[in-house]
């Protein structure tokens, strides 16, 4: 880790110049601009409370900030690996040319991420003092799942963008695998009538146990386990190693490919 901040610091002006510029073509030609980052999980999260409130949270307290919590945190890890696996192939220019860490473009995709979701987290703690959820201060445990999230997100990023640069068609699988982790993430739905073997099944979706986390923390005022919390860093020291192993293998090969 050391030696990766080493690297950053190195090339920090074309670090900071790669966030601004993902930052800034993500609203480039938009009426609104920064706007749309607080803007659409507000529409996202009106078009799902209509849809299902009727069907799952009529008996639910606090349903709002439950389907809030699960949405935020999954369109955080879909923008954020979304945005990875493209992270080498769309600055192909500039790895042919300069010769610099290519994990610097992917933590580059990924600062830009986590911008946007730090802007919605705060209007999610609005949504909480409206909703008046009682204030505890496990909320301040929220830092755990962000950070075990993010190193998930460039784990999974360096395992896709990898994976992009050999084989272009793992965009459209990725798309559908996506679509199948968010159903299976209880964005919308709870898990507790479930059997507990079912329930079980659920903790292999690493997305799921980070929203789990947070909705323990601020809807149930208590912190999660210790074996819960070593779930999840299990989950972003697997994923964050499996990453760099295939960056460490493949980084000679990829010039050949882009």
């Amino acid at each position: 880790m050391q030696a990766i901040t080493q690297k950053i610091n190195k090339h920090r002006f074309m670090f900071e110049e790669l966030v601004k510029r993902d930052f800034k073509q993500k609203y480039k030609r938009t009426m609104l601009g920064m706007a749309w980052s607080l803007l659409s999980p507000l529409l996202q999260l009106l078009v799902m409370s209509l849809i299902f409130t009727q069907f799952f949270g009529r008996k639910m307290q606090f349903y709002t900030i439950y389907l809030f919590a699960g949405n935020l945190f999954f369109s955080y890890f879909r923008e954020a690996t979304t945005g990875g696996m493209n992270a080498l192939m769309s600055n192909a220019s500039i790895i042919s040319k300069i010769n610099v860490p290519k994990y610097i473009f992917l933590i580059s995709k990924n600062v830009s991420a986590i911008i946007n979701f730090a802007l919605t987290l705060c209007v999610f703690f609005v949504f909480v003092i409206i909703e008046r959820v009682p204030f505890s201060w496990s909320f301040l445990a929220i830092v755990y799942p962000i950070l075990c999230l993010t190193v998930m997100n460039i784990g999974v990023g360096m395992i896709m963008s990898a994976l992009f640069v050999f084989f272009r068609d793992i965009q459209y699988l990725y798309d559908v695998f996506t679509l199948l982790l968010m159903y299976t993430s209880a964005i919308f739905y709870t898990v507790e009538n479930y059997p507990l073997q079912i329930q079980r099944l659920f903790l292999l979706n690493p997305v799921y146990c980070c929203i789990k986390y947070v909705r323990v923390i601020i809807l149930e005022g208590t912190l999660p386990s210790l074996g819960f919390h070593l779930l999840l860093a299990l989950y972003a020291a697997i994923l964050l190693a499996i990453g760099a192993i295939v960056y460490k293998k493949k980084n000679q090969s990829f010039l050949y490919y882009m």
